[in-house]
């Protein structure tokens, strides 16, 4: 059986290398890695393929930046001639980016069957191109590979098939269980915030970007904030401004690799993100995180209590929640509210029998 992996960005990476490792399991199953090149900067791309020990991708496609029509729509062009080339028994396509929208598009016109890893998730907000992908994707796929009950009753609600939902769990926390021994606890710095802030809802609106980083540049006079700036935050930055000023109250890392975000979110007092992988990953290594938007796939966290929703429109607004937050953080970490949400840490096992079988 022949399949292949589209990927385009960190998040997939991640995702790919953890099932790629399964299915080489299996010699029955050959494996092709299809890179769109969405994400195309070497701290951004390469550094993940070489940390995570994955092989160089069988295609780039080094597609790059664009509007979100045009770049779609060159991957969708591109990637027919791989699938026409490979002839795949199965496409595997991840979460919700152009990337994943512009493979199942290009395999469902040419009749191959796709299988949707971490199918189901809503924000209920049209708004974000990450919701219409996610949505589109789960329509055209024959496989809907689930993390959560949540997003198994969203499928059930918009008339799927239970033949169709698979849920599996999720393979974010069979990766940060492969890694775990990696990850350490580090006891002898002082306390800080980790940030990361990339999504264009808060990098293209002046006005939240800007909230933000005064936001974060407040806490830091109470404790140390880290953050590792994405390059389109860092441009946005600069247009308003706003980088000299930052650099004097933060402490600014570049784009930095898996692994070394997995020890910095370990060691991190709380983790204040617009990340949806991120929110995940914190819960996953039991440190409270703070997701900078107006909603978020992953309600059952904020039900929780581990991910505190604060939209990024009033700077003394978002002050006051996230001190609220800090204050009750050690109340937080003793509760019994940290696992059993995303499955066994088995769902690239689950993936890899459902698409061999």
């Amino acid at each position: 059986m022949k399949l292949i992996s589209i990927v385009g960005a960190r998040p997939q990476f991640i995702k790919a290398s953890i099932l790629i490792a399964e299915f080489k399991k299996n010699d029955t199953c050959s494996h092709v890695l299809v890179h769109t090149g969405q994400h195309y900067d070497q701290n951004m791309s390469d550094i993940f393929f070489d940390e995570l020990g994955i092989n160089p991708p069988d295609y780039n496609l080094e597609v790059g930046s664009g509007r979100h029509g045009a770049q779609t729509g060159q991957m969708i062009e591109e990637l027919e001639d791989v699938f026409l080339n490979e002839k795949p028994d199965w496409v595997i396509v991840y979460g919700d980016t152009n990337s994943t929208l512009a493979a199942a598009i290009a395999a469902s016109k040419l009749h191959i069957p796709i299988a949707h890893v971490e199918a189901g998730l809503r924000s209920f907000n049209k708004t974000m191109p990450e919701e219409i992908n996610r949505v589109l994707v789960d329509h055209l796929s024959s496989m809907l590979l689930v993390p959560t009950e949540t997003a198994v009753n969203n499928l059930l609600r918009e008339g799927f098939g239970e033949k169709d939902i698979h849920l599996v769990g999720d393979v974010m926390y069979d990766s940060v269980l492969h890694y775990k021994d990696i990850i350490k606890s580090d006891n002898s710095n002082e306390p800080y915030l980790l940030a990361t802030v990339h999504r264009a809802e808060n990098t293209d609106d002046k006005e939240r970007l800007s909230n933000i980083f005064e936001m974060l540049i407040d806490l830091s006079k109470q404790i140390s904030v880290i953050i590792p700036l994405h390059p389109r935050t860092r441009s946005a930055l600069d247009n308003l401004g706003l980088i000299s000023k930052i650099e004097r109250y933060l402490t600014i890392k570049p784009p930095v690799s898996y692994l070394e975000l997995l020890n910095y979110e370990k060691n991190a007092r709380l983790i204040i993100t617009d990340s949806g992988g991120i929110q995940k990953e914190a819960f996953f290594i039991k440190t409270p995180c703070v997701t900078l938007r107006n909603e978020t796939e992953w309600v059952e966290l904020m039900e929780r209590g581990c991910n505190l929703l604060v939209p990024p429109t009033d700077k003394e607004t978002m002050l006051k929640k996230i001190n609220e937050y800090l204050e009750n953080i050690d109340i937080l970490l003793e509760k019994d509210v940290w696992s059993g949400l995303y499955g066994s840490g088995k769902a690239c096992s689950k993936i890899s029998s459902l698409l061999l079988n």
